[in-house]
């Protein structure tokens, strides 16, 4: 392997020969000098090539080059503030064309999101995009990090399952052997079995699927779930102050690593917010909200997306504050296993985490009491025989427990205003879209 030097790692490399190795963006082949721009994951720098008046090979096969083939090159690196790109430029000595390139690429600038996907590979070699997945890492470091320093396991949970994990609606059910499987809509009963297994604190971060035919820009038929739940509770404000704490820690992080290029490529100022976040029980939310003049428009308990953005607006208004905990939520409209409120069984201890107008967590005490739980499950007509196989997780002891399940892609898109999960997702799944 020859000693191929990052493009980044140049403005470090002394004057002389180099060898780099990277993606043609555009060639300028005037009658005197060739110039090239070549990308690799880290950057851009320009190689210059003087023609020669003899037979030129070089010339020749940059000539020849269309954007998006694959060279390695050899030359002398010099320093020259008059080259716009870096300071800096290769003068070529050898140039070899790794993987050539069809000429006509299928995709432009200005190519719709659909018409990008279709060649995704493509869209995700321009640097704007690949930033995207860098800061991702990014985001998914600091959190494990978080949650690693603190003592917390990582778990795996499987994504076949025998029955349903949440309920009977939005599941893919698939052929297994001779019999039927469902894909995992989430991990949530594997996440409270580490409670009963008496790991403590765990966190999870999977794919998660749900057969819902939405066609909005925050719906996904699979995308990746951040989860974490605690043991030793006493309420839901424990899991909330879980939460805020990660959140601050990996955007912290991000703003730190990627802020400038974030700002550079996306106009996007990384905003860390202040602890702690905001928290509004959910009724207080929906009064707030008719004051401002929106009614909820909803035949159950729940808010919706439009409630949503207005009680975000009023929360940025009264309190500079991007984020929201809307708490309580009526049982109604919430699962069999969220805890109920002591004092008043038609709320729950739970919540959800609102950012800049758009949910991306759920989160909640669960119940832990086997005759609770197994009441709660009949109330929301569910067949405590199916559930066989959670409910004995809490025949055997468990401690008081709760957790949240995130979106990342969701998170992605905020933090950086894009206007869909599709932007973000590396292969986005949806209800018309399962290729490439």
């Amino acid at each position: 392997m020859t000693d191929r030097i990052l493009i980044k790692n140049l403005s470090a490399t002394p004057e002389g020969p180099v060898s780099v190795s990277g993606w043609v963006e555009t060639v300028r082949d005037q009658k005197k000098v060739q110039f090239v721009v070549l990308r690799d994951e880290s950057g851009a720098v320009q190689l210059v090539h003087p023609r020669s008046e003899e037979s030129d090979p070089i010339a020749e096969s940059i000539s020849g080059l269309a954007a998006g083939s694959f060279i390695t090159v050899s030359g002398d690196l010099k320093i020259d503030e008059r080259v716009k790109l870096g300071g800096l430029e290769i003068k070529l000595s050898d140039l070899t064309v790794v993987s050539e390139a069809i000429a006509e690429t299928p995709i432009a600038a200005d190519s719709s999101i659909d018409k990008r996907l279709d060649w995704r590979f493509l869209d995700l070699r321009t640097p704007r995009n690949s930033l995207i997945f860098r800061i991702q890492t990014t985001l998914e470091h600091a959190m494990r990090t978080y949650w690693i320093e603190r003592d917390y396991v990582e778990i795996h949970s499987p994504k076949l399952m025998a029955s349903p994990s949440e309920s009977n609606a939005e599941l893919f059910e698939v052929d297994y052997f001779e019999g039927k499987a469902y894909l995992a809509q989430s991990p949530q009963f594997y996440k409270q079995m580490a409670q009963a297994a008496g790991f403590g604190k765990i966190f999870e971060i999977g794919p998660v699927f749900r057969a819902d035919p939405s066609f909005t820009s925050r719906h996904a038929t699979e995308f990746v779930s951040v989860d974490a739940e605690i043991s030793w509770i006493d309420s839901h404000e424990d899991v909330m102050k879980m939460q805020e704490e990660l959140l601050v820690a990996a955007l912290t992080a991000v703003k730190n690593k990627h802020g400038e290029e974030i700002k550079t490529y996306f106009d996007v100022d990384v905003v860390v917010p202040s602890l702690p976040f905001p928290r509004i029980p959910l009724a207080e939310a929906k009064r707030i909200v008719a004051e401002r003049g929106y009614e909820v428009p909803r035949a159950d308990d729940d808010m919706d997306p439009e409630g949503e953005r207005q009680i975000a607006a009023y929360v940025a208004e009264k309190f500079g504050h991007e984020f929201v905990f809307l708490t309580d939520y009526a049982a109604s409209i919430r699962p069999f296993y969220h805890m109920r409120d002591d004092a008043d069984q038609s709320i729950t201890r739970s919540y959800d985490l609102i950012w800049r107008g758009t949910e991306i967590t759920t989160g909640a005490q669960r119940e832990h009491r086997i005759e609770v739980l197994t009441k709660q499950a009949q109330e929301k007509g569910l067949d405590p025989e199916e559930l066989s196989f959670y409910l004995d997780f809490f025949r055997y002891g468990v401690p008081p427990h709760g957790g949240f399940g995130m979106g990342l892609g969701r998170v992605m898109m905020l933090m950086l205003h894009q206007p869909n999960l599709r932007e973000v997702t590396y292969l986005f799944r949806g209800p018309n879209r399962l290729t490439p």
